[in-house]
């Protein structure tokens, strides 16, 4: 019989703290710890266009992932010392920028870009999901400054956006999967959603046994449920901004 750590409900999430203004180099940074997950997300601003966007104005938020070697059971090799980024870790960090773009007005602070590293010290399960939530809350801090400066007029976000996992396993749907969990899951979904409730972005597969409509629709009932109290808690920490 399947039993979550700690005594969880199906639909509660793991153990939530989000550590606002965590670095002193950057105006705007968050540790997030989902659980045992933990990460550290540090927004930059860098006074030049990303190549594509030259001379038309507008600025652009990208994103970087990464996993410290001892984030994980299992040494983890840097990516630097082979080479080449590998394939998880560009998916990632692309899903990240593009949640994090999804609620920017990139209009509003001109020809720059914004870097939203997302560093992983420790992995137990859900760290594209940690690394989105907290990188708003980055971005929100960095975009503060911005103002602060005068280099923006208001906040340039649209909506708050988080994001979390869901499962099923042993034919029961679970909220905000741990490693273990993840690892023996027959379903494993990522959803992205905004404050209004809108998708940015669904990923989802039967790694084992295929899901049917019910199904679906009650994995995208409890993940909007699990946003509902990420946003709440985002809201918290930065303000009502909307």
């Amino acid at each position: 019989m399947l039993q979550r750590s700690a005594g969880r409900k199906y639909n509660e999430l793991r153990p939530i703290n989000i550590t606002n203004n965590f670095l002193k180099t950057t105006a705007g940074s968050a540790l997030v710890e989902f659980g045992n997950t933990k990460v550290i997300c540090a927004a930059t601003l860098e006074d030049k266009p990303a190549p594509f966007l030259k001379n038309t104005g507008r600025g652009w938020v990208t994103a970087e992932y990464s996993m410290l070697p001892a984030s994980t059971q299992t040494r983890t090799a840097r990516e630097s010392t082979r080479g080449k980024v590998g394939g998880r870790t560009h998916e990632i960090q692309r899903l990240i920028g593009r949640s994090l773009r999804a609620v920017c007005d990139l209009n509003s602070f001109g020809e720059k870009t914004i870097y939203m590293d997302c560093d992983v010290i420790q992995a137990d399960g859900g760290t594209r999901t940690a690394s989105i939530t907290g990188g708003f809350i980055a971005l929100v801090e960095l975009f503060k400054k911005m103002k602060a400066d005068g280099i923006v007029k208001e906040i340039p976000v649209n909506d708050y956006v988080s994001a979390i996992s869901v499962g099923i396993i042993e034919n029961k749907i679970l909220l905000d999967l741990e490693y273990e969990e993840d690892s023996k899951a027959d379903v494993d979904m990522n959803f992205v959603m905004t404050g209004s409730g809108k998708f940015i972005e669904v990923q989802g597969t039967a790694e084992h046994v295929p899901f049917d409509k019910n199904q679906m629709h009650e994995m995208m009932t409890l993940a909007g449920q699990g946003i509902e109290e990420l946003i709440a808690l985002q809201k918290k920490i930065v303000g009502n901004l909307i």
